[in-house]
């Protein structure tokens, strides 16, 4: 990795919307660091995909929802970048990873709630707090929410909930982390095509078609109109966008 290069870290990089976040970065000039949770082949390919764009990669296995695993892959890393940079510091955290919960709030159980919270917002929380001393100044942290913190679908009690209490978590930390110039923002998709949640969006026609109904723009999200949205909030055009939402789902539910 070129020193000169700003560094990217993208947790859940290795398909979806993580995947397309990780190249989008790499397009805009950035080395990526990527993170995959069990498939390191599809990791393997993204990251020889941002090689073919002439920046350095590296995947990192991660377990998101595995709090006590953070300190030894935020050692990983770091190393990482010290043996290859002379530096173990890195520019932008992404924090993407995440599964889908699909339950009514009658019948989610506490241990679906507990695995989801660990995911969703305890396992941001301590990542981004453990990763804090390797931020540079000047930094980015881009949190992803959901575009069900603003509308509600039956069956997302709990998903949603963890996303809100994400939107919540990113004001607080552009407030607390001002003074070192690192901003804090929230990218919060709508329905987007890919393998998510068992890949409905994308191929149930029913879903598909009764998100394109309720959409704006007339069709559900696709992962290009979700990763570039966050390489531009790691770009220098975006310097003064500090403790937004902004909601990427072709204006869906309006």
């Amino acid at each position: 990795m070129n020193t000169t290069k700003k560094i990217a870290l993208v947790t859940g990089g290795s398909r979806g919307l993580g995947k397309n976040m990780a190249i989008n970065l790499a397009k805009n000039g950035n080395d990526v660091v990527l993170t995959y949770h069990n498939n390191k082949d599809e990791a393997d390919k993204v990251v020889a995909e941002i090689k073919d764009l002439g920046q350095n990669a590296v995947a990192f296995q991660l377990d998101a929802g595995n709090i006590k695993s953070f300190d030894q892959f935020i050692q990983e890393v770091t190393s990482y970048l010290q043996e290859k940079n002379g530096n173990s510091n890195f520019d932008f955290l992404i924090n993407n990873a995440g599964t889908a919960l699909y339950s009514a709030f009658a019948e989610t159980t506490e241990e679906q709630f507990d695995q989801a919270v660990n995911i969703h917002y305890k396992g941001v929380f301590f990542l981004t707090q453990k990763a804090l001393p390797y931020l540079n100044d000047g930094g980015r942290i881009v949190n992803i929410s959901s575009g069900l913190s603003r509308f509600s679908f039956p069956g997302s009690a709990a998903y949603a909930s963890m996303k809100g209490a994400i939107e919540v978590l990113t004001r607080y930390l552009a407030k607390e982390l001002g003074a070192r110039g690192i901003t804090a923002n929230v990218v919060a998709p709508g329905a987007i095509a890919t393998d998510f949640g068992g890949g409905r969006v994308r191929d149930d026609e029913s879903v598909n078609s009764h998100i394109a109904d309720a959409t704006a723009l007339g069709r559900a999200g696709v992962p290009d109109d979700i990763g570039g949205v966050v390489a531009f909030l790691c770009s220098e055009q975006a310097r003064w966008v500090n403790a937004q939402r902004i909601e990427a789902s072709g204006g869906m539910m309006i």
